[in-house]
């Protein structure tokens, strides 16, 4: 407990920032309720709590001083599965297609302020899993391991939008997710889609986890 607190206190800064941004999401929400007299919008907290917990999990992890490699190894899975509940959010922008609000700009400012810090959240949760795998992993090894993670992130963010999967359907479904899966990598011709969202999706998380790890280097600099 002495040790999450430390961590905690560490990155006070950053919570401190998140939580600000966090909370204007949710304002800008209470204000389109108030506009719309409807509740359109309200699962974007549920989305938002989501994407909270990959990062939860990788605070919790940095704090352990020594964690073995079966533990971290189930830690991982788990953290694996609610990954891509962080950069799901990003796909709710295509909600505004449906949206009758006459003020459009406003669901379009908050849609992509709940993205953005899903978005954030993502990054932060792979720069901490990153430092949590390098006390057993080389650092090449991470690396790699870190970006096969962006097109895995990409696939499962794809198994939640279009066929409405949820991280908890590997336990509750796992036989018919996995048909679905396997299906999918045996006939790709069949569903192109789904390898096309994965590259385009994959590469733009790739290229902008770089572009945050380049402005945090530069801020520590």
């Amino acid at each position: 407990m002495h040790n999450l607190k430390s961590v905690l206190f560490s990155q006070y800064k950053v919570l401190a920032i998140l939580s600000a941004s966090m909370f204007l999401s949710i304002f800008l929400l209470m204000v389109r309720m108030k506009i719309t007299h409807t509740f359109f919008f309200i699962f974007l907290i549920w989305n938002l709590f989501l994407a909270v917990i990959p990062y939860a999990i990788t605070t919790y992890l940095k704090s352990k001083k020594k964690t073995n490699k079966w533990s971290l190894a189930i830690w991982f899975g788990i953290w694996l599965l609610f990954l891509p509940n962080a950069p799901y959010i990003i796909t709710d922008l295509i909600h505004l297609k449906i949206s009758e609000n006459p003020y459009f700009w406003l669901d379009v400012l908050l849609i992509t302020s709940f993205a953005y810090n899903g978005l954030v959240l993502f990054f932060l949760s792979l720069v901490d899993i990153k430092e949590v795998l390098q006390m057993h992993l080389s650092s090449s090894k991470v690396t790699y391991l870190i970006y096969a993670l962006f097109p895995i992130t990409a696939f499962g963010i794809y198994l939640g939008r279009f066929l409405r999967y949820n991280s908890w359907d590997i336990i509750q479904h796992p036989s018919v997710l996995f048909k679905d899966i396997l299906n999918m990598i045996l006939l790709p011709n069949q569903h192109l889609e789904v390898w096309l969202f994965t590259a385009t999706f994959g590469s733009f998380l790739a290229i902008s986890f770089s572009m945050f790890q380049v402005f945090q280097k530069t801020e520590q600099n």
